[in-house]
């Protein structure tokens, strides 16, 4: 499952200016797109280096005057981004309701919010919605093609770390209500809900030191507890790691005779170097670019 993957979209025609500016812009595989990939790319880290530099209080009290004009040029380039995309697609709500679409919506939002929240109140509020703009810099994964390799990778190995969140919550419950029985309240476990946050927290090997134990069995507890927390790190590392190694070595497998070619009509990539049609719908590739 690609939980980031690109929605299957058509061009709005199969020619003019919206199936040219399609190609450039919801395609990766041709000289075009991918300068506009590159030039898209160094404006969301610029945009993300205002939104970081305008958070420091001596910069944005000498400087908040051209942060906000910076802020506001940024606004209108991805406004005007999200809005070619929806011009060249078929159907635009397709990709508006997409994660990508929401992400290109939450990226300019905030600034449009921020016209409509008057008042002194308010200010704090625009603040904390410019955070929002950081959304941006999701955008980049869609052109990190390990991305879908790692996210791929943690959702096939969902059920075996599900039975260990299963299993590390069973024992936080089980040492939560052993030390609220053997310390009690007068010793600061007032609760079971309070006593399995000092067991999550000391299986973490975190120790906050507010709640501590004072009872000979309560500090054994502790004890074993520190030692299942060392143990249990671990586990959900190899795992993922596991799968993430078996699809690495897939993927280099396939590699061997793949392309980089996407198909125009519902974006699938990664075909065989030699075809001449889309093994998903058909339709005709693109010819191989030179580099």
């Amino acid at each position: 499952m690609k939980l980031f993957s690109t929605p299957q979209l058509n061009p709005a025609s199969d020619s003019g200016w919206r199936k040219r500016w399609f190609d450039i812009i919801h395609r990766h595989d041709t000289p075009a797109s991918r300068r506009f990939d590159i030039a898209l790319v160094l404006a969301i880290l610029a945009s993300v280096l205002v939104i970081m530099l305008d958070s420091v209080q001596a910069i944005h009290a000498r400087f908040s005057g051209w942060l906000y004009g910076v802020e506001w040029f940024f606004t209108v380039l991805f406004t005007a981004e999200y809005v070619l995309r929806l011009k060249v697609v078929r159907r635009p709500l397709r990709y508006a309701v997409s994660v990508w679409g929401i992400i290109d919506l939450l990226s300019i939002l905030p600034a449009y919010l921020s016209l409509f929240i008057p008042g002194a109140q308010a200010l704090l509020a625009v603040r904390i919605l410019r955070v929002l703009r950081l959304f941006r810099i999701l955008k980049l994964t869609r052109y990190v093609d390990e991305g879908g390799v790692l996210i791929g990778a943690l959702w096939r190995s969902r059920r075996k770390i599900i039975l260990f969140l299963f299993t590390v919550l069973t024992i936080t419950v089980v040492a939560g209500a052993l030390m609220y029985v053997i310390e009690g309240p007068e010793h600061g476990f007032h609760s079971i809900p309070g006593s399995m946050y000092w067991a999550i927290v000391t299986m973490a090997t975190v120790g906050y030191g507010d709640m501590v134990p004072h009872t000979s069995i309560g500090r054994f507890i502790t004890s074993v507890l520190i030692l299942i927390g060392y143990s249990i790190l671990a586990v959900p590392t190899g795992i993922y790691t596991a799968e993430l190694a078996g699809d690495i070595i897939r993927q280099q497998a396939g590699n061997r005779r793949r392309d980089d070619r996407g198909c125009i009509i519902c974006g699938h990539e990664g075909h065989e170097y030699e075809a001449s049609h889309c093994n998903r719908c058909g339709h005709a590739l693109p010819q191989h670019f030179s580099h």
